[in-house]
């Protein structure tokens, strides 16, 4: 409440009793004195009439005018008599002292002592006069029956009386009155005023106290005066300031202890994030070099006649290498999804062909393993980008098929949010996921039920890489299950209207034969270059190696003719892969088709790349992807020729 208001209300508080009183006690004053005034005015007008009656008794009996005049005039000269007349019996004027106002016989006859007429400055009063009868003493008289004798009317004596000094009285008797009572009320204001200032002050101290302590401000302490009527809560809020004072301190402390605590935390997290990614970087590079090749020259010995032995050694590398491949392209994932580098292309989407394509994909893996890999229909389309939903799909699909030792995995899609969405579902029967690890699986290189870190089984980045893509593309991830019961992960995708769609197999270009295309690879891994001049040979290219730029420069200035480049990135010499095909496209005079391979993970290196216009692949390279990305580039150069 505002400083104003509080003491206009404590004002009215105080004074309205005081001006009910002095109202009450300065009225009844007024009243009673005015009365007083008017009884006066009445008996005194009546003691000066009987005077004139008495005065003019023997005049009226002895028909003495003289005496009747006397006795009006002496009348007439009291204060206040306006006039004084004598009428005998019969109503006629006998004599008159000063100016009167007629009155008629009939007036007369029917008073006896009162107020005849009664104007506004004048009362006009008249009274009979009667003969007084006064007993002799008789000693000879009977005394046994006493006489009675009706006195006899001699006239009337009349008197006006001026009220002119009655009303003066009546008027001083209410200004002393409406005097009296203004500086009652004046000084009943005045200390009512004075007691509630003395009330509202503390009041006010206090209000303002705790608004100051509402606002943090605790320092200072409230003045207590002796006697304070809000002595005690004062002295409380000043222990309270004091004890909050004291907790906002050790809190400051606490917090400033807390945040160095946490920054110190923060930074040793970034360090070890930094040396994580350090490693991970350095070890992936180091991995993928000898894994690269070692692909390679696997992929050339399934194509090589082998005896049965022979050909089950290689499948048992093939799948060790593959797993290695994984594991690599997991960290790669990783590796860019931290970069923020993964460009995400929303399109319309038809679900039918991504299941079909992961019926495609693991089918035989579910065939193998002994499971019934189930998918359910679906003809919607959703609004996603297609390779990161399919490698999400994928990921959930073949996690289930690797935690699931019988029964089976099922894909389906079910309508949800009032058929605005679809909630893609892969269920298993497999082990299940207590309660307790929901939020834990999808950490990095976490595995459940895999303590012997069984190969076979993954490395524990494929749920972490889905969490984090689902986040990535605004996609809801789900996860229901309980140990013993299987599990089902969703996906909560948005709808879109089916788009007009032209066949899939109208338009497509013819498959490139890659016989007798002359492909410029330049590897500095000696290991590498073999095994991708041998790859390729099998696949019936012209192979030109070159181990370094310079060697790839001469190969050009000798006149050789070549249809695509295939350049690692790091060339051992300072000249990377970028600048020796920008150097090979001058040197040719055109634009050489070209790929970029590299077992660099780093995100500036992939926008090098796409800012280039070249695709990067990242080593390990599976000899299929190879394969399709050369068929994709050579039609620019068949087309140049």
């Amino acid at each position: 409440m505002k400083l104003r208001e509080m003491r206009r209300r404590m004002l009215v508080a105080a004074v309205l009793p005081v001006l009910l009183v002095v109202s009450f006690v300065v009225g009844a004053f007024s009243f009673s004195r005015v009365g007083e005034l008017g009884e006066a005015h009445a008996q005194r007008a009546k003691l000066l009439l009987r005077q004139v009656s008495m005065a003019s008794e023997f005049g009226l009996f002895s028909g003495n005018r003289a005496s009747l005049q006397s006795a009006a005039s002496a009348v007439k000269l009291e204060a206040d008599v306006k006039s004084v007349r004598v009428y005998d019996v019969d109503a006629q004027l006998l004599v008159s002292a000063g100016a009167f106002t007629p009155l008629d016989a009939a007036q007369l006859r029917q008073t006896e002592f009162g107020v005849v007429v009664r104007k506004a400055d004048r009362d006009v009063v008249a009274e009979p006069i009667y003969a007084v009868n006064i007993q002799l003493d008789d000693m000879f008289a009977d005394r046994r029956e006493p006489k009675v004798s009706t006195p006899k009317l001699l006239g009337y004596a009349v008197l006006e009386v001026s009220r002119s000094a009655l009303a003066a009285r009546e008027r001083n008797v209410l200004l002393v009155s409406l005097a009296v009572g203004v500086i009652g009320v004046f000084l009943g204001g005045f200390f009512a005023a004075r007691l509630g200032e003395r009330v509202v002050q503390p009041i006010l101290n206090v209000s303002r106290r705790i608004e100051r302590i509402g606002q943090g401000d605790f320092s200072g302490r409230a003045n207590v005066r002796a006697h304070d009527p809000l002595q005690e809560l004062q002295d409380g809020l000043n222990q309270m300031a004091m004890r909050l004072t004291w907790g906002r301190d050790e809190l400051e402390q606490r917090i400033v202890s807390a945040t160095q605590e946490l920054r110190q935390k923060k930074e040793e997290a970034e360090l070890a994030t930094q040396a994580k990614s350090k490693f991970l970087a350095a070890a992936s590079h180091d991995l993928r070099q000898p894994t690269h090749a070692l692909g390679m020259f696997i992929a050339r010995l399934r194509q090589i006649e082998l005896p049965a032995d022979a050909s089950q050694l290689v499948g048992r590398l093939e799948a060790s290498v593959q797993a290695m491949q994984d594991f690599l392209d997991g960290l790669l994932d990783l590796s860019r999804l931290d970069a923020g580098v993964v460009q995400v292309q929303m399109r319309p989407l038809s679900v039918s062909e991504l299941f079909t394509s992961v019926r495609t994909s693991l089918g035989q893996v579910a065939v193998d393993k002994g499971l019934y890999l189930r998918i359910r229909p679906c003809s919607v389309w959703v609004h996603s980008d297609p390779v990161l939903l399919q490698r999400m799909v994928m990921n959930l699909v073949h996690n289930a098929l690797r935690y699931t030792e019988r029964g089976t995995v099922l894909l389906c899609g079910r309508l949800v949010e009032q058929g605005r969405s679809l909630r893609i579902d892969v269920l298993d029967s497999g082990i299940g996921i207590a309660q307790t690890d929901h939020t834990r699986v999808f950490q990095e290189f976490v595995q459940l039920g895999n303590a012997d870190r069984e190969h076979s089984n993954g490395q524990g980045l494929g749920l972490n890489i889905v969490e984090r893509t689902a986040a990535l593309l605004g996609i809801g991830i789900a996860l229901r299950s309980s140990l013993g019961c299987g599990t089902r992960f969703s996906l909560t995708v948005p709808l879109v209207v089916a788009p007009d769609v032209v066949s899939s197999s109208a338009g497509l270009p013819a498959l490139v034969s890659l016989a007798g295309v002359k492909v410029l690879v330049v590897e500095d891994d000696i290991l590498s270059l073999e095994a991708m001049r041998d790859l390729l040979d099998s696949w019936g290219c012209e192979v030109l190696a070159a181990a370094s730029s310079a060697q790839a420069t001469e190969l050009l200035l000798r006149g050789h003719r070549v249809d695509l480049v295939v350049s690692d990135y790091r060339l051992g010499d300072d000249v990377d892969g970028l600048r020796l095909i920008a150097g090979l496209r001058a040197l040719a005079g055109r634009e050489i088709p070209a790929c970029l391979m590299s077992g660099d993970t780093d995100a500036a290196l992939m926008e090098k790349a796409k800012d280039a216009g070249l695709t990067l692949l990242h080593k390990p390279v599976r000899p299929a992807k190879l394969r399709s990305l050369m068929r994709h580039l050579l039609p620019v150069s068949q087309s140049a020729h």
